[in-house]
């Protein structure tokens, strides 16, 4: 019978210094794994915040002209002979047409208000 509380005490003590040592060396934060903190960090989300480090939340929304400005930069590096047509506040976005060199509406895309995301619509 001792020998056997022998065996459980050492397994029991084994097994409690394994925990510690690896909580010790490899911590308790997993948070941290991405290398950027809670909730998967910045890089995973970059539009939370600018590059001062401000919130976009605590910023106004976007203006039509901002928006304009968002999406014409987006087209323009996509294909140059599209371009921007009518931009309608649709709520919490900017709804903007997209059309070919015929002015036809190839594609409408959102622009967040908040964030200046880009979504397709269509």
């Amino acid at each position: 019978m001792k020998r056997l509380a022998k065996i459980i005490f050492s397994g029991l003590l084994l097994s409690t210094l394994i925990v510690f040592g690896a909580t010790f060396f490899t911590g308790l934060d997993t948070a941290r794994a991405c290398g950027w903190g809670g909730s998967g960090g910045q890089g995973y989300v970059p539009q939370r915040r600018d590059g001062s480090g401000d919130w976009f939340a605590s910023k106004p929304s976007l203006t039509k002209e901002q928006a304009l400005n968002i999406v014409t930069n987006h087209v323009k590096k996509l294909n140059p002979d599209l371009k921007v047509g009518r931009i309608n506040d649709a709520g919490s976005f900017f709804e903007a047409e997209i059309l070919s060199e015929d002015n036809e509406v190839v594609q409408l895309i959102g622009v967040d208000k908040a964030s200046g995301r880009l979504m397709i619509i269509n």
